[in-house]
């Protein structure tokens, strides 16, 4: 595969096949869940649980890649591109195109 990507849609079929392993999606979707509820705590609670947002969501994604997929984060490589695709792929797993 290309070391650059000419635009998302090229992109998106290379950041599938690095979420190959199911665990690795689940704790994914599990982190960008936690996201939506951080934010919903952030305006109705408090600002501060904003802070939590990448704490959740990175921290959910990064134990998937290093522990089960045994890879390197694209977030480090693309880092736009990444934080598109997590959330294409939650829409996708959410309407049943990717398989948790």
């Amino acid at each position: 595969m290309s070391d650059s990507f000419s635009s998302f849609r090229e992109f998106y079929p290379y950041y599938l096949a690095e979420h190959a392993d199911t665990n690795c999606r689940r704790l994914h979707f599990i982190g960008s869940w936690l996201v939506l509820a951080a934010l919903a705590a952030g305006i109705v609670v408090s600002p501060w649980w904003l802070l939590a947002m990448p704490v959740a969501g990175y921290g959910f994604a990064w134990v998937g890649h290093f522990v089960f997929e045994k890879n390197k984060p694209a977030t480090f490589k693309y880092p736009l591109y990444s934080l598109a695709g997590d959330w294409v792929m939650f829409a996708d797993i959410l309407r049943g195109r990717v398989k948790i």
